[in-house]
């Protein structure tokens, strides 16, 4: 269970990371503070985990990627590594999403 709250806790940190690059500190913070809740075990949080991961997985990274893909190819500037890489971020934070389901069905089984 250990490496599922890992895992959450480092695609919420590079959504601070994201938003502390634009100068953003207060978002920074609450990113890297919300694993944090999962110390309260309770249903509705871990949900609210979730949701905000997948709503940033859709709203955050994938926005962001095509405007700096598209950035990239109006500059006629290398842009296929770049389209991997916010993939394989977008990939990352949708199995951060997944891993909360599976910290609460272990809290449900332990009970």
């Amino acid at each position: 269970m250990w490496w599922r709250i890992l895992i959450i806790f480092l695609a919420f940190a590079l959504l601070g990371a994201h938003f502390m690059r634009f100068g953003q500190t207060l978002i920074s913070a609450a990113f890297i503070a919300a694993p944090l809740l999962l110390f309260i075990r309770h249903v509705a949080i871990t949900r609210s985990l979730q949701l905000v991961l997948i709503l940033s997985a859709i709203f955050v990274w994938g926005l962001s990627g095509f405007d700096y893909v598209q950035m990239r190819i109006s500059m006629d500037a290398p842009w296929v590594r770049l389209a991997f890489i916010m993939s394989a971020v977008t990939l990352f934070t949708l199995l951060a999403s997944y891993c909360c389901q599976g910290v609460q069905r272990l809290r449900q089984a332990k009970r």
